[in-house]
């Protein structure tokens, strides 16, 4: 569920993540990886395996994956005692 693979003849393989805003978040070559290594890389970065193309996706994996990426820092609240929340915009993940 939201990963989408696109075969470039001639490139090397390679995982681009992006934000829900379509922004590149990371690349991850994938040349020397085996297909299980991959599998289990993009379950740790929180995208959900369907057990057949048209089986429902869990609510909890809707956005998926909205996690941190080990190379991106997470973002961290202000340290100036302020208490306001944050304002986002409807349908913005900051963790994506």
């Amino acid at each position: 569920h939201n990963l989408e693979m696109k075969h470039l003849p001639g490139a090397d393989p390679e995982l681009v993540l992006l934000s829900h805003q379509y922004k590149e978040l990371e690349r991850i070559p994938l040349s020397d990886m085996t297909r299980e290594e991959i599998n289990r890389l993009v379950q740790e970065l929180g995208f959900y395996r369907k057990e057949t193309p048209d089986a429902p996706v869990p609510t909890e994996f809707q956005f998926a994956p909205a996690k941190a990426l080990p190379t991106v820092p997470a973002p961290q609240a202000p340290t100036t005692g302020i208490k306001t929340p944050l304002k986002r915009d409807k349908g913005e993940h900051s963790d994506l």
